[in-house]
This record gives C-alpha cells, sequence and structure tokens, in this order.
C-alpha cells in the first residue's frame, strides 16, 4: 500500500486541476503510468488516488477506457489557477494582508495614501449636505450607465488630459477593479491570451487567474514595456489584451515615452490587440505625459479609472471611457451582474467632493507632500544600499534593488513578524524574475521604525 502522504500528493493535485478547472466533467485524466512519472510516485500510489476519488463521487472509470472527471459541481478556486507560490509572493495572499492587517502598523508594501491625508472634512460637508439630498438619491437602485453628472466630471477631467469623451461613452462602476472585470466578461473567454508587464499590478494577475485566461509578461523598461519582446508575444501568443499603466506604473514609477507609446499603438494596429490602460494614479503626475487612449482616440484602448487614491477607498467607484458599442455591451453586463451602476448616494457624495475648490489644492497639496516623501524615502533606503530603479515623475512609489541580492520573500516574512508589510518583487512578476527588488509607498514610511526594521533584517541576512 502507497503511503498516505504520497496518495495525497496525488488526490491534491487531480482536486486542484478539476477547481482550477483545468479539468472539466467529462475529461480524461492521464493514465496512470503517466501521472505517475508527472509527480514522481509509483503507479500503485496513483492507482490507490484514483481509486479514492471514484469513491468521493469526483471521477468515475469506464471499463479499460481510463478515468474521467464525474459531472460534478465543484467549487472554484482562484488560488489553485496559477503556479503555486509562496504566499509571501502570491497575489491574492499579499493582497488580502495589506487590506486586513491593524491599521496601527507600518504599511510601505500597501497601495492607498495614510487616512489622515486624505480629504476627511471634505468628505463629512459632503456627507452632511447629503442628508438633504432628493429621497431618490438615498432610496433607489444608480442608473445603469452611472449617474449623468459624475459622468460628465470625469469627461471633463478626461478632456484637460488630451481625451475627448463624451459623458454616453463613460460607464460608471463599482471599482476600478469592476471595470476591469467587466471589460474580462466582454472580451475574454476562458484560455485566451493577455499580456501584461513584467512586472506589473498584482492584482491584475489575481483577477486574470479568476477569469482562467493566460497571462504573457514582457519586461518593463524605465521607457515603458521592451518593444522587441513585446512584438515577439504578439506574434507568438496572439493575445486578445495588453493591460498596463502608461503613467506612474505599479509598481516601477515609471512613464511610457512618446516613441513606445506610438509603437505599441502600431503594433497593436497590426496585431488587432485592444490595449486597457488603467490611469489611477493620473492625478498625481506634475504634468500630462503621453496616454495611449488620448493618442489612439478609444478606437483600441480602453480606459479605466476610480477614485480610490485621491479621494476615498471606502467610497467604491471607478469608470470606463471606451467605443460607444462597447459600453452599451458593458452597461448590459453591469445590470447583468450588479443590476445599476454605483449607488447614487456614492455618486453623490464624490460629486460634491469633485466640484468643490479645494479639491484642486488638496491634490496639489498630494504632489507636494509626496515630492518631498519620496526624496525623503529614496535618501533613507539608499543609506541602507536600496537603490529605486528609477525615479518617477510623480505619485507614491519607488520600485527598488535591495542589496546584495537579498530575497525580498524572506524580508518581507521576517518584517511581518514584526509588525511591518512590505511588498516583495515576485508578487508583482508573473515570470518569478524579481526577486531582489520591492515596491515601497513613500507615503507610508515615515514612521523611522520602517528603515529602522529594514535595516536591521538585511544586517541579518548579509551575516
Amino acid at each position: 500500500m502507497a503511503s498516505p502522504s504520497r496518495r495525497m500528493q496525488v488526490v491534491s493535485d487531480i482536486q486542484r486541476r478539476i477547481t482550477s478547472r483545468a479539468l472539466v466533467a467529462g475529461d480524461k485524466l492521464p493514465s496512470i503510468r503517466g501521472c505517475a512519472a508527472r509527480l514522481g510516485v509509483s503507479p500503485s500510489t496513483v492507482a490507490e488516488a484514483y481509486d479514492q476519488l471514484a469513491a468521493e463521487g469526483v471521477i468515475f472509470a469506464r471499463r479499460g477506457a481510463g478515468f474521467y472527471v464525474a459531472d460534478k459541481p465543484q467549487p472554484f478556486a482562484v488560488s489553485d489557477t496559477g503556479p503555486q507560490l509562496a504566499r509571501e509572493v502570491d497575489p491574492l495572499w499579499v493582497a488580502r494582508q495589506s487590506i486586513d492587517s491593524r491599521k496601527d502598523v507600518p504599511m510601505p508594501g500597501c497601495g492607498w495614501l495614510p487616512d489622515d491625508w486624505m480629504p476627511v472634512s471634505a468628505l463629512r460637508r459632503a456627507m452632511r449636505s447629503l442628508a438633504a439630498a432628493p429621497s431618490a438619491v438615498l432610496t433607489t437602485y444608480g442608473s445603469a450607465k452611472g449617474e449623468a453628472g459624475l459622468r460628465r466630471h470625469i469627461a471633463r477631467r478626461l478632456f484637460d488630459q488630451g481625451l475627448a469623451a463624451e459623458p454616453d461613452r463613460i460607464l460608471l462602476t463599482g471599482s476600478g477593479s469592476q471595470a476591469l472585470d467587466l471589460i474580462c466578461r466582454l472580451l475574454l473567454r476562458p484560455g485566451d491570451a493577455v499580456l501584461v508587464d513584467d512586472p506589473c499590478y498584482f492584482n491584475f494577475q489575481a483577477l486574470l487567474r479568476a477569469h482562467q485566461i493566460r497571462i504573457v509578461s514582457v519586461p518593463y523598461t524605465p521607457s515603458g514595456p521592451e518593444l522587441g519582446a513585446f512584438e515577439a508575444a504578439l506574434a507568438e501568443h496572439r493575445p486578445r489584451l495588453y493591460l498596463t499603466n502608461s503613467a506612474l506604473h505599479n509598481p516601477t514609477g515609471a512613464t511610457i515615452s512618446a516613441a513606445v507609446a506610438h509603437r505599441v499603438l502600431a503594433l497593436a494596429a497590426a496585431h488587432d490587440l485592444t490595449i486597457v490602460e488603467d490611469d489611477i494614479f493620473a492625478e498625481f503626475e506634475p504634468d500630462v505625459s503621453p496616454r495611449l487612449a488620448a493618442l489612439d482616440g478609444l478606437e483600441r484602448v480602453v480606459r479605466i479609472g476610480s477614485f480610490s487614491k485621491t479621494l476615498s477607498a471606502s467610497l467604491r467607484c471607478g469608470y470606463i471611457a471606451a467605443r460607444g458599442d462597447w459600453i452599451e455591451a458593458l452597461t448590459d453586463l453591469q445590470v447583468a451582474v450588479n443590476f445599476s451602476g454605483p449607488s447614487p448616494m456614492v455618486a453623490e457624495l464624490l460629486c460634491t467632493v469633485l466640484n468643490e475648490g479645494g479639491y484642486r489644492r488638496h491634490v496639489e497639496a498630494l504632489r507636494d507632500r509626496l515630492g518631498r516623501c519620496r526624496a525623503d524615502a529614496e535618501s533613507r533606503l539608499l543609506d541602507l544600499g536600496i537603490r529605486p530603479w528609477v525615479r518617477p515623475r510623480g505619485g507614491f512609489y519607488l520600485w527598488c534593488e535591495l542589496p546584495g541580492g537579498a530575497d525580498a520573500a524572506d524580508i518581507a516574512r521576517s518584517a511581518l513578524q514584526e509588525g511591518l508589510v512590505l511588498a516583495p518583487g515576485n508578487v508583482f512578476s508573473a515570470t518569478q524574475s524579481k526577486p531582489s527588488f520591492m515596491r515601497f509607498n513613500v507615503s507610508q514610511m515615515t514612521d523611522p521604525s520602517c528603515c529602522r526594521i529594514l535595516g536591521r533584517l538585511l544586517g541579518a541576512g548579509a551575516g
């Protein structure tokens, strides 16, 4: 009889492939000998594992034909759809750790500004004025596309950034993540390829995995995607989408150059590629840089954004700007999965704050404050031998390489034991090729303990 641990290794492998939809009802399982060779166990171990799964009703045998997946409902586990990573570099675990950590611990690895940096007074005033709003704002569903006043405001903001998009070509969504989710539902099917940067925002990977999408990555440079690799990936993998941040790229802070942007659009046209440009950090730029959506005019580029970075992550609201026919189809999808656009109360609150004269001053103050924080954080990190990969034009991220090839995941694991939340480089890398890099949120590094803990851990690693 096979050892229980080896048998469970086979059982777990088959169950993971079923829950990730790599195997679906009616699919034939690998032969006993083939599975044994792949997992490095004996054929008798696989036979016992298959018998156990058959007894549980997960699979069934056909005499002389092998084993097949049973037509039995199986829960879908996003965590099983990608490579089985150490939890310190798994996008889902890192996202949950950032969200669920105590609010009193330093979080240089998180993706938002401190609470006291946000326009809390303006939000409180808007909430008081909400009490006098028409009853419908407090009680009814939002309109299918989202409230017209907020869509008009977004259209004006986009125009100031060089992108002409009428309010009817803008759809409000429950968040920036939901905006991307709707686009995936509209344009992708399981097994399609999507191109991402390496490194890229880690939740791009998690969301694509939830849609059972094949992730293809290309190296990112200080001026945008590496064009040779980009063109080769288009030819080899024929991806349906390219998902990126053009300005203040997450996690690197880099901004695409005009020359690279024009070449990316030319290649997209030649290979019938749709581009999704997540521009959530637009407000943090000192002046407008090249934008794929503006250069393209929303023909094959879709623009998404939200208000979570500058106003409030609690007031969940995002938007999509795209071709008119796609906006209509996306609106239908939003009704199907959410029944309406974002809450009228959320839209009213956002409109009130955005239309106040103080919002412009708030954003300008954020840029100035972040500039000082970046300079201070860079200086303190350099003292530890931690070097920024690029000096961003704005925003709150520094993408840095640790000294001596230190393992960022090991440092993050040890830091968490001391109450410090960090973001190791491989969580952003689909190819797991950034083991000695780390993303730092400079707005969350004002506590001197951050660099003190980092220095101690780096010193211990060197020893």
